[in-house]
């Protein structure tokens, strides 16, 4: 959940826009002074007296001292730093609302930064979201070879070569075995190209943790033991896998091959969940699933769920209604963002009175306390995957695998 909740709060944080240069962004890595960030600000307090802009002054100022006053409730930054956002947020019609948003990072800051600006400064933290678990894919044969990446949960292909080997024919003789000389030399001029192609794409990322290898045949060992790739990539190579394939679908083939190695992975992970749901999906009755979220969150009150899996994307929240007139209450699910905050009319059951909202929760971290009542485990899916997006368009994002049929 921490991941998700900080996700969501650089979303929101992407859409906060102001006027001039009234959002102050101010980063603070674990080893900064508390005492020298609050003096710089001070400074910067004082410069912008000479801001020309009446309003932007008045702004900029209480922006800095909304920061000052936060630093006061810490003597040392926490372990990995602070990310402060203060500021006003245009919301049209010439009105702009103070915003104030503190985060401690779930890695360390490495930047110390006061930045202001129309919108918050948030590549430092953006750069956070990315996933750390990095593979390189090759598939090979004779007549061609496949290059790509697995990036956390998402497969990318990189480049895709087609050789130049001419098939094997039946000539006996002398003119047979010349022919095969000249096979086996345009094979190793493309194997050549293939390692070197493969080594100017894996040797710059520095992240790479392993390397897979696929293809049908003997070819991809033959690639592998004859060290056609750099010294330091061969002692990455995780294993040589069977695929049937040497283009970008072969990429895939070689992903559900080495699914025992890669089991830890949070791509195999949501893959076996999602696998799972559709196979209790397609037994008599739905099986020991719910999918939708009427079915599941009366699912997990009743402490059916075994599992409940969310989409990253969901992004829908719960407004808490109440009728001013006769105190009646409604719960309704909406989008989440300006929905229900912005006059938006919601009518009464009883009276026919439009309703006032009372109260806002997002849905995942409310569906996730729920779940934390009967031991549910919560498997939040991503968008990356072929598995997260059939998960959001096919059953809107959040379905369960049970413990038992509910009625």
């Amino acid at each position: 959940m921490a991941r998700y909740e900080f996700r969501k709060t650089l979303t929101e944080l992407r859409d906060i826009s102001g006027r001039g240069t009234e959002l102050v962004t101010l980063y603070i890595p674990p080893d900064k002074n508390i005492g020298e960030v609050s003096g710089y600000l001070r400074n910067e307090y004082a410069q912008s007296q000479n801001i020309k802009s009446r309003t932007t002054k008045k702004n900029v100022m209480w922006a800095i001292e909304s920061l000052l006053n936060r630093l006061k409730g810490y003597r040392r930054p926490p372990p990995n730093g602070l990310a402060m956002f203060v500021g006003h947020m245009d919301v049209g019609k010439d009105v702009a609302v103070p915003v104030a948003i503190v985060i401690e990072p779930p890695e360390p800051v490495h930047v110390s930064a006061y930045r202001c600006d129309s919108s918050f400064w948030l590549e430092p933290l953006e750069s956070m979201l990315v996933e750390h678990d990095v593979y390189g894919l090759l598939v090979i044969d004779r007549r061609e070879a496949t290059i790509g990446w697995l990036k956390g949960k998402h497969i990318d292909a990189v480049a895709n070569e087609q050789s130049l080997v001419p098939s094997k024919h039946g000539r006996g003789g002398q003119s047979q075995r010349r022919f095969e000389r000249l096979i086996e030399i345009a094979a190793h001029e493309f194997f050549k190209k293939i390692g070197d192609m493969a080594n100017d794409i894996f040797l710059a990322n520095p992240e790479l943790k392993g390397i897979l290898v696929g293809g049908p045949g003997y070819t991809k060992d033959f690639f592998v033991k004859e060290g056609y790739l750099h010294h330091e990539l061969q002692k990455k190579i995780i294993q040589t896998y069977d695929t049937g394939y040497t283009d970008e679908s072969g990429l895939r083939e070689l992903i559900q091959a080495a699914e025992p190695t890669l089991a830890q992975l949070d791509l195999m992970k949501e893959k076996k969940y999602v696998d799972r749901l559709l196979t209790e999906i397609r037994k008599e009755n739905g099986g020991l699933s719910a999918y939708g979220e009427g079915m599941v969150r009366r699912a997990l009150e009743t402490g059916a769920v075994e599992t409940l899996l969310i989409s990253e994307g969901y992004g829908k929240d719960r407004l808490e209604l109440k009728c001013p007139s006769c105190d009646a209450t409604k719960d309704i699910t909406v989008t989440g963002g300006e929905e229900g905050d912005k006059g938006a009319a919601y009518t009464c059951p009883k009276c026919g009175t439009i309703m006032e909202v009372e109260g806002r929760k997002d849905i995942v971290k409310e569906l996730h306390e729920v779940a934390g009542k009967y031991d549910s485990n919560v498997e939040l899916i991503s968008m990356d995957s072929d598995e997260g997006k059939m998960l959001m368009t096919a059953f809107g994002g959040i379905a369960a695998i049970l413990r038992f049929r509910i009625t």
